[in-house]
C-alpha cells in the first residue's frame, strides 16, 4: 500500500522489496567490487530461489508478458520486484544498469547501493528514493547501523489481523517453519529474536546458516498453528522497538494501517511531511487517498477460542503498539 502511494509521487523513488530479493547477506563483505555487486543483483541465491517457490503478490515481474525475457528459473532479484515497480521499461533498465553498478569502484556494499539508489534518482528526476521490504525488522539493526543516516517508517497493523495475512503467505510460512526447524542446543531459533544483541551478533550469519536447514520438503509447515504466527509478528514488534523505538521524531515515522483505512488524506499528509515538508502535494494526496480501503476482519471470523489464544500470543505486541486486548 505504501509503495505504490509513493510510487505516484512524480519527486519519489520507489523501491518495493529490493533487500528482500537480494538478501541481506549482500552486505558481508567489507568491500567488494562492483562486478560482485552486480551478480548479487542479477544472479539468483539460495534464498531468491526459495522465495520464488510459490508466486507471492510482492512478486510483480511480469512473466506472462509476450515481452518478458525471464522465467520464475532465472528472474534476477532485482528484477523481482525494484525495477518493474519503478517503470513498465524495466528490461531496458536492467541492461542500462549493469555498467552503472559494474563501473564502481572495490567500497563497502552499502555504498554501492547509495550510489544505486542515487543514480535511480537522477535518472527517473527525483528527489529522494524510500526503500520498503515486508519483514525488514528481522534485519533492522543492520541497516542502521549500515545506513545510519537513514530514516524509518514503521508501518504496522493489529497483530491479530496480520497473523491471518502471515499464514497465508509463503514467505513468512518459510521464515517460520525455518526458525522452528534451526535449533540451537536446543534452543528454538524464535528465542533468539527476543534475545537482541544475540540476535545483532549472529543475523549476518543467519542466511548462509538458512542454505542448510531451508529444504522446503523438509521444513514442518504442516506443524504450523495460527498462535505460531502471532508469536512471531509480537517478537518482531517487540524486536523493531527496541532497536527503533528510541530514535527521535525527526527519524522515525509510525504509521497505523487502521489510521491510513479511516483517515487517508490526513495519514498521506504527515507520511510526505515526514519524508521532505517541500514534497506535499494536494494533487497526489487526492489521487492516492483511493488507494486505502476498508476491509473486511478476517480475525472476526474465527471461534472465540483461536480468537483468545491469537491474542494472546500477540499480547506484547499489541501492548508496545498501543492497542486494545
Amino acid at each position: 500500500m505504501v509503495s505504490n502511494i509513493l510510487n505516484r509521487h512524480p519527486r519519489v523513488l520507489s523501491l518495493s522489496e529490493f533487500y528482500s530479493y537480494i538478501g541481506i547477506g549482500t552486505f558481508r563483505p567489507r568491500r567488494t567490487t562492483g562486478d560482485w555487486m552486480w551478480d548479487r543483483f542479477s544472479k539468483q541465491q539460495h534464498r531468491t530461489r526459495l522465495m520464488l517457490r510459490e508466486p507471492v503478490p510482492e512478486l510483480i515481474y511480469p512473466f506472462d508478458s509476450p515481452n518478458a525475457r525471464f522465467t520464475q528459473g532465472d528472474v534476477p532479484p532485482i528484477m523481482c520486484a525494484a525495477l518493474p515497480h519503478i517503470t513498465d521499461e524495466h528490461e531496458a533498465l536492467f541492461d542500462e544498469l549493469e555498467p552503472v553498478v559494474r563501473g564502481q569502484p572495490r567500497q563497502a556494499p552499502a555504498d554501492h547501493v547509495r550510489h544505486l539508489f542515487g543514480w535511480l534518482c537522477e535518472r527517473f528526476d527525483r528527489s529522494v528514493w524510500v526503500e520498503r521490504s515486508g519483514g525488514s525488522l528481522l534485519y533492522a539493526s543492520r541497516l542502521l547501523r549500515l545506513f545510519p543516516e537513514m530514516r524509518v517508517i514503521h508501518v504496522y497493523r493489529d497483530g491479530r489481523e496480520t497473523t491471518i495475512s502471515m499464514s497465508r503467505h509463503y514467505l513468512f510460512r518459510l521464515i517460520l517453519a525455518t526458525l522452528q526447524k534451526m535449533q540451537f542446543g536446543g534452543l528454538d531459533a524464535m528465542a533468539l529474536l527476543y534475545r537482541r544483541k544475540l540476535w545483532e551478533a549472529i543475523n549476518p550469519y543467519m542466511e548462509p546458516l538458512s542454505r542448510i536447514v531451508t529444504k522446503p520438503e523438509n521444513l514442518p509447515f504442516d506443524k504450523l498453528t495460527l498462535p505460531g504466527f502471532a508469536a512471531l509478528w509480537s517478537a518482531l514488534i517487540e524486536l523493531g522497538d527496541h532497536m527503533v523505538g528510541d530514535l527521535p521524531p525527526d527519524r522515525l515515522l509510525n504509521l497505523k494501517f487502521e489510521d491510513m483505512q479511516a483517515e487517508p488524506e490526513a495519514e498521506i499528509r504527515r507520511l510526505i511531511r515526514f519524508i521532505d515538508p517541500s514534497l506535499e502535494d494536494d494533487n497526489w494526496i487526492r489521487e492516492t487517498c483511493t488507494i486505502p480501503r476498508q476491509t473486511p476482519s478476517k480475525f472476526a471470523q474465527l471461534d472465540p477460542g483461536e480468537q483468545t489464544a491469537i491474542t494472546e500470543a500477540c499480547r506484547p505486541g499489541l501492548e508496545i503498539l498501543g492497542y486494545p486486548v
